[in-house]
């Protein structure tokens, strides 16, 4: 899953931080007791679930659970505990957040001392390859992917005498021209937006469909010259001046409200968003339907459950991991949380094909979800990633606010992303 910074929880990290003190650490590091132990997770993708799953099988464990912050936050947080703190023993990673702790593999538990060898061809190569260093060590375990589509308001676009069969409707737009002309039919026909936003239902959706996003394959940085970062910067200001976006940026509360009041019609949705929109949303259940993303793949998303090295009850930890993140665990997950699997032995399972979400129509969230990543190109993804991509795309955000001129944007960002690296 995937998650932006927030200020929900900022205080309460921040707070921490100044106190020279980490979630649950209370005394020592993690807990004596070797039937019990800490896990640190993000907030908002309710980890409550798989953690009662596993205690309900597994009575005689205790899981303190604690939900730091954003994705973000709970990074920061594992970073001041490794540099003196107190370590929880197990912890939960955001995909484009790892590539910094990989820099220092020896802060964590090598998993394939415990049994994560003997699993590794349990999990898609491309996403168990980057929590594996160069010379073979595991620090982490994949637990989803974001898998790419793209979510409608049926009822709008009906209204706009649009079709709205899901088939009919991916069929509109097999590339993102082609979604930029439906946009544009939409708001001819209704004079309303048709898109929330394009920073992120555009660039962070078509940035993440080439083979090489922000390093090359030499593991170099290559942002500010591979074609295909430039190509999604410029499709999304060609989109945007098309005039089809409502420019309401992702995770304020206008686009939270938006969702319910049909202010928009259409939005990206990896695999994970579908629960954000059920949960800000809860009056539009059956207006929505989902259908497959233009050019038909990719992947915005994914986390890793990881044991720091000072970790007081690992084999704990990895207990917890082997359970919930082994193929039938990761098939339990979607089917009870929508998490799409990292586990591809499941991908042909009865269970996960027919898997259909009446809130979205019956959309069969399984098949749609795992086309659109079976075909994905990998790349690398470095420890600068989530600072480059943040500052891509809030230039992009200052362009829909006005702030920034559409002929100076990638000038702007490309000057933006050095600043943020060399700060």
């Amino acid at each position: 899953m995937k998650r932006v910074i927030t200020t929900a929880a900022v205080f309460f990290t921040a707070a921490l931080l100044v106190a020279g003190c980490t979630p649950g650490s209370g005394g020592d590091s993690g807990s004596s007791d070797s039937k019990t132990f800490e896990f640190w997770s993000f907030t908002g993708i309710n980890q409550k679930i798989d953690v009662d799953a596993y205690t309900k099988g597994h009575p005689d464990i205790t899981v303190k659970l604690t939900e730091v912050g954003s994705s973000t936050e709970t990074a920061q947080a594992l970073t001041a505990a490794l540099a003196g703190g107190k370590v929880p023993d197990l912890v939960l990673i955001q995909g484009d957040d790892l590539p910094k702790f990989m820099q220092s593999p020896d802060n964590f538990v090598d998993l394939a001392t415990l049994g994560a060898d003997k699993v590794t061809d349990d999990y898609l190569d491309w996403v168990i390859a980057q929590s594996t260093t160069e010379d073979g060590k595991i620090i982490g375990i994949p637990t989803d992917v974001g898998g790419l589509a793209i979510a409608y308001r049926t009822d709008l676009f009906k209204a706009a005498g649009l079709p709205t069969d899901r088939d009919e409707v991916s069929e509109l737009w097999p590339t993102w021209d082609a979604f930029m002309d439906v946009g544009k039919r939409y708001v001819q026909a209704t004079g309303k937006p048709f898109l929330d936003n394009t920073p992120t239902s555009i660039f962070f959706q078509a940035v993440n469909q080439g083979s090489e996003r922000y390093y090359d394959s030499d593991r170099k940085l290559s942002y500010d010259r591979n074609p295909q970062v430039k190509e999604a910067f410029d499709l999304t200001l060609k989109v945007y001046q098309s005039g089809i976006s409502g420019k309401i940026a992702s995770w304020t509360p206008g686009w939270t409200a938006g969702m319910s009041k049909g202010d928009f019609a259409v939005m990206s949705a990896p695999a994970w968003m579908l629960n954000a929109i059920k949960t800000n949303a809860p009056d539009s259940a059956g207006k929505w339907d989902i259908a497959t993303i233009p050019g038909g793949s990719g992947n915005w998303g994914g986390s890793y459950l990881a044991i720091p090295k000072r970790a007081k009850n690992p084999k704990a930890a990895w207990d917890y991991i082997a359970d919930r993140q082994s193929p039938e665990g990761q098939l339990e997950n979607f089917l009870s949380k929508g998490n799409l699997p990292t586990t591809p032995s499941v991908y042909t399972d009865p269970r996960l094909v027919e898997k259909t979400d009446p809130f979205f129509s019956d959309a069969p969230v399984g098949k749609i979800y795992t086309e659109s990543v079976v075909n994905i190109k990998p790349f690398y993804i470095g420890p600068d990633d989530a600072t480059i991509g943040s500052e891509l795309l809030n230039t992009l955000t200052s362009v829909e606010q006005g702030k920034v001129a559409p002929d100076k944007a990638w000038e702007t960002a490309l000057a933006n992303v050095k600043n943020a690296l060399r700060g």
